[in-house]
């Protein structure tokens, strides 16, 4: 019987990892090294839609886990690349740098139906497969008092948008559109898909 072809990671994201583990799939860690600044590969450009940005930043992720596997002598196998970006019109809502900035991330989207756009890319060999989930979210308008006790929680810190679905941000949200793992950080009806594509599921 023929072995399945081997997994990788690309992420630090503990949710994705819990993610994959859902649905049954091994997989290998192929996180950055501690010198590569992964977080400048999430720098958005000037003008630039929300769907163009998680699209080529997932891209840019795939591109730095291909040359981190062949540095690290691994055997071949396929890389698994995702990212998550929340967007209200095109304004993009990125991880905040500090309780400041979730605070305003939570008030600009309090009240509002936002999406939710998460990129996986697959590569394996030559091959390259890629899929987008779009999610609708619409947040209740949080009281001052709720807020800054969710942020003192410190669950926003590390999440698009500064709030986390599965955590007690849930008690924030009225009504969802879409995949739920998705608005998470890895939509598991696409990417069960391309890992099947890729004879890795």
């Amino acid at each position: 019987m023929q072995s399945k072809t081997i997994v990788y990671l690309a992420s630090s994201s503990p949710r994705r990892r819990e993610l994959l583990r859902q649905i049954g799939v091994a997989f290998a860690l192929l996180e950055p090294d501690p010198d590569e600044d992964a977080e400048a590969l999430e720098q958005a450009l000037r003008g630039e839609t929300p769907t163009r940005y998680v699209q080529r930043v997932t891209a840019l992720k795939l591109q730095a886990a291909r040359a981190r596997l062949r540095r690290r002598g691994l055997p071949e196998g396929a890389i698994l690349c995702a990212d998550t970006t929340v967007a209200l019109g095109r304004r993009l809502f990125g991880k905040p740098a500090d309780a400041t900035e979730a605070a305003a991330m939570l008030r600009a989207l309090g009240g509002t139906t936002h999406r939710v756009l998460t990129a996986v890319a697959l590569a394996r060999g030559s091959r390259l497969d890629a899929a987008l989930s779009v999610s609708r979210v619409r947040m209740a308008t949080v009281d001052d008092a709720a807020l800054q006790a969710y942020i003192a929680s410190g669950e926003p810190f590390g999440k698009a948008g500064a709030y986390a679905v599965q955590g007690r941000a849930a008690a924030f949200i009225a009504h969802i559109s879409g995949s739920h793992s998705g608005i998470m950080g890895l939509p598991l009806f696409e990417t069960a898909a391309l890992l099947r594509g890729a004879g890795a599921l």
